[in-house]
């Protein structure tokens, strides 16, 4: 059975929707990031990132989200949560590389500067710049990239709940909610999938 290590509110809720979504057999283990359980010994033997997801698997441990949604869709082919030609899958990456390389690191400016710069003045600067930046990278996904009502069209895969994912923080980075309605509705969308609600409901248990 495949382990998997995740904290409420973060882009570890990705990954525990796909394994909701192809139905996996896993052990869902929660952190405590307000008691600094990613920084224990334990967990960075596991991680020494310090971060989630993490999935232990067999063969070993996955970390990163992409890397994490591509197994899982991988190793569940009948899910078909990925498509099987190369260039397909090539662009279901790119976009899921921008989520974790742009819009990722967009938002964690708001809350996480100090790992960029040391002056004080500097870390509330990037917090003011993150409604610009997060809503520039969102124009882009809205104006092209989301290509339907599913990411890649009429095909639902591991790109849709990583964006469902990204895109709860939309509010809370200070970017309007008309801005992007084709996102919106994709959220909207996705809230009522089964392995959505049964994702949250995991990890909004107490």
């Amino acid at each position: 059975m495949i382990k998997f290590f995740y904290a409420p509110g973060t882009c570890a809720l990705a990954s525990h929707i796909a394994l909701e979504e192809v139905d996996a057999t896993y052990e869902a283990v929660r952190l405590d990031f307000s008691a600094g359980e990613q920084l224990q010994p334990e967990y960075l033997a596991i991680n020494p990132k310090g971060r989630v997801p993490a999935l232990v698997t067999a063969q070993g441990i996955l970390t990163e989200t992409p890397a994490i949604l591509a197994y899982i869709a991988q190793t569940h082919p009948l899910a078909m949560l990925a498509p099987t030609d190369p260039f397909a899958f090539a662009e279901v990456q790119a976009f899921n590389a921008y989520l974790c390389a742009t819009v990722h690191v967009a938002h964690a400016h708001k809350m996480r500067g100090s790992r960029w710069a040391d002056e004080a003045s500097s870390i509330e600067d990037m917090k003011r710049k993150v409604p610009q930046t997060v809503g520039a990278a969102y124009d882009l996904i809205e104006n092209g990239m989301l290509r339907g009502d599913l990411v890649m069209g009429d095909t639902y895969t591991i790109c849709d709940p990583y964006l469902f994912m990204a895109s709860r923080w939309l509010d809370g980075d200070g970017v309007p909610a008309d801005r992007h309605p084709r996102v919106r509705a994709h959220m909207a969308r996705m809230a009522q999938r089964p392995a959505v609600q049964a994702a949250l409901a995991q990890q909004n248990a107490k």
